[in-house]
């Protein structure tokens, strides 16, 4: 949240909307300054809040069957709200969204419709059709689409088919089911465009694209979420009323930092209203506490139920039920108001001004871009947009305090004892109130720690405060551990992630200055002393050997080996990870490079860099140096590097498969200039640790493998020349690493070769599957054994052109491998962001890779100019898997977008 959104609203706003700026950018300054709270509305609300860790209150821990999405209609929600393409405040105390009914659904149209994870054949699933088509980083401007079908929702099909596929199967998509045959589907268009922080006007569009007229009914509801059914004092219950002098509006109770709100709709319907309570018995056969429940539109508007809404016109939920037959190609607008009652807009809320801010905010939403990222092609520029509106659309209200939800709440029976047995348990003060950006708002619907560093490099360059906020948010007091480490994610905080908050933050800090002229040192300060406490905690990671090797497990690349690599095998084995040091080795180096920047200014700082310089050389020689310990992750043979397997009787063996995680080393690298060096004189190892190589027996090993000099420049790397060169080879060869569309994550060469490998009674193998996950393990939903992921593309993109910084044209590679094309790194890491942006430009054929085969998305006009980014690609022919709206790192195309054109001008 930003200290401007967090100001109550003004006594008196009738006037807030004379002299408020024109621009986008003029809105930000006011809302990074504290002046106007323009973020305390956007579209924070999630579009699934059942099935989640934190909604489950199961002895079994099982959260997906203790709140299945057939609960989620008639059980009010623990810790937050869902909805379609809705908004809320920042606190989520009030929210909207659309309600839709085609008069053959079976269930209210409430909430996008997806698989729990044990129902799909690859994990969650959604099953629904809605996109992001605009928004602004004030959330003065969005735009979202859902394309509902008419013929009835086909719920159980989906639930039967998707059960009958096995793993190596494609998912049963709402597509395939003919729903959308000869058209027959409304596409709603859903608007929003604040005149003032306040004051926000909605516009709802709904248009038959079938051949035959059809009916429609909309709710566009408003409500509460519930905070008062929890027992504490200081949360009472609030209402939403029929306005009594008008009766054409509904009227909400003030909160005391929002004040009375007045919901009007231009046109006549009727005003419905419920509570937001559970059906206690439809779930469980219990009398209901209130008279009136959470599912009362669902029960009056599709079961016709008369007594299920409030006659009274009061309630914590409130609709107002519309109804039409829309005829072929007729649109159907509804227009509404949300206002602060004190704007004082009671008289015209619908005059002529009110389609001309949707004009301005519109054309000021594309001026914004065009300013942020000019000179691109009508092509780019429609990814970008797209890219952006997702990003910020995947800003989301996150609320859970866990230790609440460990103790229980006063009016609620006590949680089992087994909760406090859970790994989550020892994060009692972990306590969420925050707007966050979420990997995606159905499928992952809550905060991942590596996620949303890449989400906060994407922020950067259209919004520098957001990506601040996000970059150091999960480390302040209320998410870290006492131990200071930082929380992953809510099925399990304590999971390591890759340590990339140090690269993150100086990221930002560099894309600020460069695109705003703006040294940002302040935030650098703050973010350096949180990620000094957090490099305590990875430092105290060390395995148990004393080889100085460090333990890995997660580390957010799921079924990457081809054992599990969170436990040891049965024999007692342990698999000693390439990547973990690696990692580690990375967060040294981007520790060091914000260490160096804030000793320009503040020479105090200089002192630390030492201690990185050192760490940094104690992990190469770790990683690298055979003669440190009794294994050796680099494979002289195959030029590559690999996991081992520590057997207890002392014995090692190399896991030979080529992966993203022996890529990791890679992502060590740094250099500094011999302005910077002769300033900082302990930077250069062999003039000023002298101790450090004094203590060795191989002090030539280390200044040959540690650190080099050319061109006046010192570099920093766990990768000597020969071995990039190496690596190049295989990462650059068409039948190992490179796609048309970026870089896999496992070689190619395991689909026709799968590896086997077998230790004591355990057996496994791993294959190149480019498409879904051909395993169960970490839910089945993610696959890291062949597609292309946007993160870690990006990551070794930057790397490369680390490295090209420092070799220039004195190192070329093939690229790619046999072809006879060689290049410099930096013009290969343009040539990769061009393959990634292949994912969503147009190919000879007209059709966009990430679309697959589907037909619709290359001739229909109605989806051709669609976008969805996903979580990750297919290693053959690009089409998007995994999650359909991961648009936080998949965003990261907005970067390459605009780097790729800047050097095409150049």
């Amino acid at each position: 949240m930003t200290a401007s959104s967090r100001a109550a609203a003004p006594a008196s706003l009738a006037a807030e909307g004379e002299g408020l700026p024109t621009t986008e950018a003029g809105r930000l300054a006011e809302r990074d300054h504290a002046a106007v709270p323009w973020g305390l509305w956007g579209s924070y609300l999630s579009e699934r809040q059942w099935g989640t860790v934190r909604e489950d209150y199961s002895a079994e821990g099982d959260a997906w069957r203790s709140f299945p999405h057939d609960h989620a209609r008639s059980r009010a929600y623990r810790w937050g709200e869902d909805g379609l393409l809705g908004l809320c405040d920042e606190q989520c105390r009030l929210c909207f969204s659309l309600a839709l009914w085609n008069g053959r659904d079976p269930i209210l149209k409430e909430r996008p419709f997806g698989l729990a994870n044990p129902e799909g054949n690859h994990g969650e699933d959604l099953k629904d059709y809605f996109f992001h088509l605009a928004n602004t980083p004030t959330h003065s401007f969005m735009r979202g689409l859902y394309r509902y079908p008419q013929r009835a929702f086909p719920y159980q099909h989906l639930l039967e088919e998707n059960a009958r596929r096995g793993r190596e199967e494609p998912e049963y998509e709402l597509i395939d089911t003919g729903v959308f045959a000869d058209n027959r589907y409304f596409d709603v268009i859903v608007e929003y465009a604040k005149r003032t922080p306040h004051d926000i006007l909605i516009r709802l569009r709904a248009r038959n694209r079938g051949p035959e007229a059809a009916p429609l009914t909309l709710l566009p509801t408003l409500w509460l979420r519930n905070t008062w059914s929890w027992g504490y004092p200081d949360e009472r219950r609030r209402a939403i009323q029929l306005d009594p002098a008008s009766g054409d509006a509904v009227v909400v109770d003030p909160a005391p930092h929002l004040g009375e709100y007045r919901l009007v709709c231009r046109e006549s319907g009727q005003w419905l209203f419920t509570d937001n309570e559970t059906n206690t018995a439809r779930l469980w056969g219990k009398a209901n506490a209130n008279p009136y429940q959470k599912d009362g539109f669902h029960r009056f508007v599709v079961e016709g139920e008369e007594g299920a809404i409030n006659p009274a016109g009061a309630g914590s939920k409130a609709a107002i039920l519309l109804r039409r037959t829309l005829a072929p190609d007729e649109e159907w607008v509804v227009d509404l108001r949300l206002t602060a009652s004190a704007e004082g807009l009671r008289a015209a809320p619908f005059d002529a001004t009110f389609d001309a801010l949707f004009a301005a905010r519109e054309q000021e939403w594309l001026d914004f871009f065009d300013q942020r990222v000019p000179g691109l092609g009508e092509e780019d520029r429609a990814i970008l947009l797209a890219g952006a509106a997702g990003l910020l659309w995947s800003k989301k209200y996150y609320g859970w305090s866990v230790l609440r939800w460990l103790e229980g709440d006063p009016t609620s029976p006590p949680p089992p004892k087994e909760r406090w047995l859970s790994g989550n348990a020892y994060w009692k003060r972990l306590h969420a109130h925050d707007i966050i950006a979420m990997p995606d708002g159905w499928e992952y619907p809550y905060f991942c720690q590596w996620d949303l560093m890449f989400h906060a490099v994407c922020f950067a360059q259209i919004d520098p405060e957001t990506a601040k906020r996000q970059c150091l948010l999960l480390r302040n007091p209320h998410y870290t551990a006492p131990n200071a480490q930082t929380p992953a994610y809510e099925w399990e905080l304590s999971d390591p992630n890759p340590p990339i908050g140090a690269w993150a933050a100086m990221r930002i800090f560099q894309i600020e200055r460069k695109s705003f002229d703006t040294a940002d040192l302040g935030f650098l300060r703050m973010a350096f002393r949180k990620l000094m406490l957090e490099y305590g905690w990875w430092a105290n990671r060390n395995d148990r050997s004393g080889f100085n090797v460090f333990e890995g497990g997660f580390l957010g690349l799921d079924n990457i080996a081809v054992f599990d690599r969170r436990f040891p095998l049965a024999d007692g084995s342990v698999i000693e990870q390439c990547d973990g040091t690696a990692w580690m080795a990375a967060l040294s180096l981007n520790l060091l490079q914000i260490a160096v920047e804030l000793s320009r200014e503040e020479p105090e700082y200089a002192d630390l860099c030492e201690r990185f310089v050192v760490d940094f050389a104690q992990l190469s020689l770790s990683l690298n140096n055979p003669v440190q310990r009794e294994f050796h992750n680099w494979d002289e043979e195959d030029g590559f590097y690999y996991d081992v397997i520590r057997r207890p009787d002392g014995s090692c063996e190399l896991l030979r498969t080529r992966s993203l995680s022996g890529l990791i080393p890679l992502l060590a690298v740094q250099s500094f200039d011999v302005d910077t060096v002769s300033a900082l004189p302990m930077l250069d190892m062999e003039r000023s640790l002298t101790w450090f190589l004094h203590e060795r027996n191989d002090p030539d090993w280390v200044k040959e493998h540690f650190c080099h000099w050319r061109h006046d420049r010192l570099l920093f790397t766990l990768v000597t020349e020969e071995r990039l060169r190496r690596i190049c080879q295989r990462l650059f060869d068409e039948e190992e690493f490179l796609s048309p569309y970026g870089l896999r994550s496992l070689s190619k060469v395991y689909g026709e070769h799968p590896y086997t490998f077998t230790e004591g009674d355990e057996s496994q193998t791993l294959a190149y599957c480019p498409g879904d996950s051909p395993v169960a393990m970490f839910g089945g939903n993610s696959n890291w054994r062949g597609p292309i992921w946007m993160p870690m593309n990006f990551l070794l993109i930057e790397a490369l052109q680390k490295f090209s910084h420092f070799y220039g044209d004195d190192l070329q590679v093939e690229f790619p491998t046999r072809s006879g094309r060689w290049l410099n790194l930096w013009q290969v890491s343009l040539e990769l962001e061009q393959r990634l942006l292949s994912l969503f430009r147009r190919d000879s054929s007209g059709r966009r890779p990430w679309q697959g085969q589907d037909d619709r998305f290359l001739r229909d006009p109605h989806w051709r100019d669609l976008f969805l980014f996903h979580e990750y690609f297919h290693g053959d022919d690009g089409h998007g898997l995994g999650a359909s709206h991961q648009t936080g790192w998949t965003a990261l195309v907005c970067k390459m977008l605009d780097q790729v054109s800047r050097y095409a001008e150049s």
